[in-house]
């Protein structure tokens, strides 16, 4: 059976961390789980994220982005829930299905990134996420591919024609 978290009650601290209990935190620390799938409620809307558990001055937290806090309609000071789940993803985050493919049949390209470090893959996965369009996401991944084989490792380089 997975890991899962109690719900519990959480609000924004300052524009985008939430102050995660220890006793919520470190059942997933102890199996060595430091990023987790986050289920977030407020009133009738729920998300769905991957999220990192960060530790800072002896307390633990976890981002929570503005685009999150629109999504579930929350302002400042206002309390909704949270459940930690075990992330179980290959990445610790969710692949757009049009980047996986078009990565997984470029073989070239599939192995340079496999080679990178998690947080690394994680960031150009976010890149091609962010766009809505399926279209430009498949156009995004060809030629982030494209770039890769060419040897451009630089994030802010790796979405650029040359």
């Amino acid at each position: 059976m997975s890991l899962k978290s109690k719900v519990f009650e959480v609000a924004v601290q300052g524009t985008h961390n939430l102050a995660i209990p220890d006793d919520i935190v470190l059942p997933f620390l102890e199996k060595g789980f430091k990023r987790v799938q986050v289920e977030a409620s407020f009133e009738d809307k729920s998300i769905t994220f991957h999220a990192a558990l960060q530790k800072r001055h002896g307390s633990h937290f976890m981002m929570f982005s503005k685009n999150h806090q629109k999504a579930l309609g929350i302002f400042p000071n206002d309390y909704f829930q949270l459940q930690f789940f075990e992330d179980t993803s290959k990445y610790g985050v969710e692949v757009p299905e049009e980047f996986n493919a078009v990565l997984y049949s470029d073989l070239d390209a599939h192995r340079i990134f496999e080679s990178f470090t998690a947080g690394k893959k994680r960031g150009i996965i976010y890149m091609i996420s962010r766009y809505k369009n399926s279209q430009t996401r498949i156009d995004k991944s060809i030629l982030l591919c494209e770039n890769l084989k060419k040897g451009i490792r630089e994030n802010k380089d790796l979405l650029k024609p040359l």
